[in-house]
Parts: C-alpha cells; sequence; structure tokens
C-alpha cells in the first residue's frame, strides 16, 4: 500500500506536520494535548489496521482516545518476543536492537525510511533547545569500535544520533574501553578555550572518564564543555552516586559546568525528555509521559512514584507510540518549571524490584552487546 493510498497514515503525516511547527517547549499542556493527541489516535488507529499483534492486544480500546491518560498501550517488554512491525519486509531500512547482556534476550525495532527521518529531525530539534544550532568539536565517551559491530544496537544508535551535533569527532576509549590518554589531551589542548560537545552512556562517562581521570591523578580543563549523557544509573545508585555527585566529581576533574542527562530507550528512538537547568526532565512537544500505579495502573496523582508511561508521536513502522515501561518516575509539575519550559516534567526513580534490566550501559559488557 502507497503512503497515498492509506487515508490514516495522510492523515496522521497532516497532523505531525502541525507538532513540527510548534515550539519544542513553549506550549502549555492543555494547547500542546490538543496538538499531540489526535497524532497519537492516528497513530493507535495505523497500527491496528496494518499491525495483527496490536489489534489483538489493543481490541477492547479500538476507539479514539479522549485524553492522553486514556490512550492504551504496550508493555516494552513485549519488544522482545514479538515482532512487532506494522510495515512488509520490503519497507524494513534498518532494524534496531536495545542493548543488554547475553543472557538477555534483545528488543528489536523495525524502521522503515520515514520514521528513520521523522526521529533524526525531532531528536535535532528537541536537543537543539539544549545544545544550540552550531556543530562542535566532540569527544565521544566510547571506542570507535561500537559502530563496527554488525548488529545495530541502542548504544551505536545514541552515538550515531548525537553525532549531528559535533565535528572533529574524537573517541577517548580505546578498543579495550580505556582511556585513550593521548587523544584526550590533544583534543583538550586543542579546543581548550572553545565550545565542545561531550556524549556518552551516563556509567561509561562516571567509569572510564571522570573515575578514571581521578583514578590516574589527572584533570583536564574544558570549562565551555557540554556533556550530554543518558542511561546507565543503576550501577550509579548503588555505588551512591547521585545527579548532584556526578555534577560536582565532573566539574572538579574537567571543569564542565553544564551536564544534562536525558532519558529515552531504544523502543522510542527520537523522543528524547532532556533534563533543564533547574535538574528536571521534560516532555516535549512531540512526547508525553504517564505515570501510573504499579498495582492498579490507574493513573497516579502528582507527586507520587510509579511506573513510567511514554508516549512518542514519530513511529509509524511499528506500535512504539505509546509504551509502559518498567522505569519508576514521578510527576513533579506542569506547566510551572523555573526553566520557563511549558508541559510535565518529571524525575526518574529507579527500576520496578525483580524485572529484567535493560541494560543499554549499567556496565561495559552490558553496553558493548
Amino acid at each position: 500500500m502507497k503512503n497515498t493510498d492509506n487515508p490514516i497514515l495522510v492523515e496522521y503525516l497532516r497532523l505531525f506536520e502541525d507538532l513540527l511547527s510548534a515550539g519544542v517547549y513553549s506550549l502549555e499542556q492543555d494547547k500542546k494535548e490538543a496538538l499531540l493527541l489526535p497524532v497519537l489516535n492516528q497513530l493507535h488507529q495505523l497500527h491496528q489496521l496494518q499491525n495483527d499483534e496490536y489489534r489483538n492486544i489493543v481490541k477492547q480500546h479500538s476507539a479514539d482516545a479522549k485524553r492522553i491518560e486514556e490512550l492504551p498501550y504496550l508493555a516494552v517488554r513485549l519488544f522482545k518476543h514479538l515482532n512487532l512491525k506494522s510495515i512488509n519486509e520490503k519497507e524494513v531500512f534498518k532494524t534496531l536492537q536495545s542493548s543488554g547482556t547475553t543472557s538477555q534476550t534483545p528488543a528489536t525495532i523495525y524502521l522503515n525510511k520515514q520514521t528513520s527521518a521523522r526521529q533524526s529531525k525531532v531528536l535535532v530539534k528537541i536537543l537543539q533547545q539544549t545544545i544550540g544550532k552550531q556543530r562542535l568539536p566532540m569527544l565521544i565517551i566510547d571506542s570507535p569500535d561500537i559502530l563496527k559491530k554488525p548488529e545495530f544496537s541502542a548504544r551505536a544508535a545514541g552515538i550515531q544520533g548525537l553525532a549531528f551535533f559535533g565535528r572533529d569527532h574524537t573517541y577517548a576509549l580505546d578498543e579495550n574501553m580505556q582511556p585513550n590518554w593521548p587523544v584526550i589531551e590533544a583534543f583538550c589542548q586543542k579546543y581548550a578555550e572553545q565550545p565542545v560537545l561531550i556524549f556518552g552512556f551516563t556509567f561509561m562517562v562516571w567509569l572510564y572518564f571522570i573515575k578514571a581521570l581521578q583514578n590516574n591523578g589527572k584533570t583536564i580543563s574544558l570549562p565551555n564543555g557540554i556533556l550530554i549523557h543518558s542511561g546507565g544509573w543503576k550501577k550509579l545508585v548503588e555505588q551512591q552516586v547521585d545527579n548532584v555527585t556526578f555534577k560536582q566529581t565532573l566539574m572538579a576533574t574537567t571543569g564542565i559546568s553544564k551536564c544534562f542527562n536525558f532519558y529515552g530507550m531504544a523502543e522510542q528512538v527520537g523522543s528524547v525528555f532532556v533534563e533543564c537547568s533547574q535538574g528536571h526532565l521534560h516532555a516535549p512537544i512531540f512526547a508525553d509521559v504517564v505515570i501510573r500505579d504499579p498495582f492498579t495502573l490507574k493513573e497516579s496523582a502528582m507527586g507520587e512514584t510509579g511506573l513510567v508511561q511514554v508516549l512518542s508521536a514519530l513511529p509509524s513502522s511499528y506500535p512504539g507510540h505509546s509504551l509502559l515501561t518498567e522505569d519508576l518516575g514521578v510527576l513533579k509539575g506542569v506547566d510551572d518549571c523555573l526553566c520557563g519550559a511549558k508541559g510535565k516534567y518529571f524525575a526518574i526513580k529507579g527500576r520496578l524490584p525483580k524485572t529484567e534490566v535493560r541494560g543499554c550501559s549499567d556496565t561495559h559488557s552490558e553496553a558493548s552487546s
């Protein structure tokens, strides 16, 4: 079926353009929902039409939702066990696998060219709010070998997605995942007084960069650096390293004061929730979040910890637009963050106990799979 032959897809694409023209964080929640909910409802109808598994799972919720919170959702774990794609095999442009240990079953996400391009465009629009539009010299806290692996992992996708924002891409780690000190020091000398971008997965940045500097009695000077990092907080929490400690230690070892975490996952690439200057994660115009009670799955009240449901306007090639994660979070507020961004803002509090760890970057072995 061609795009022009599918009226649901045509309407989805028309509505999505309205989202693209809106400010990433400028609309208050009610105005944002007025744009976002119709897009999500079109995706709900599209995936019912083109995906038998999705249609069977949500058959009791086939009608359009009247509120964001009424949208049916898939447990994110299902992507580890079902081939959930809403396109035919000829349309598959790229498959993306979530990271995990060798004992875990990775999730497989199927992208067509349109969804992949949409994800890239939206990721740029979201992160430009934090990084700016100028491409900066980029230090990547990883090994270049990750991009040589035959499977396209979430870790590789993260690097590839963020690489767009950089130039003179420099990898801080060697093939053995050890700091390449001559390369790191040359980068710092070359760009000591310039804005630079540093990217890596949280635990890898902590272990292979920040702690490696400490353990070797080294410091570097990148006072104009911006660090963007994501994932892998579980091991840091076990080591009693919170966000404040992470930032303080980063500042002491590198001089970097601009440090922003973001929350995202392979199952919804592109729809990232970026930390603001106040330390809160924000839902952009293209995405939203609902917190649900772990036992009843009813919507949790403001300030109550529950399971995180993430919603994204991007995936038309697979039913990843409404997912119930195994992460615990808390809604902190709506429209009133001191940073000025409108919409919902929240915090991640950990993972549901006794669930399979996704492992996108908790350890080297997990991250490299």
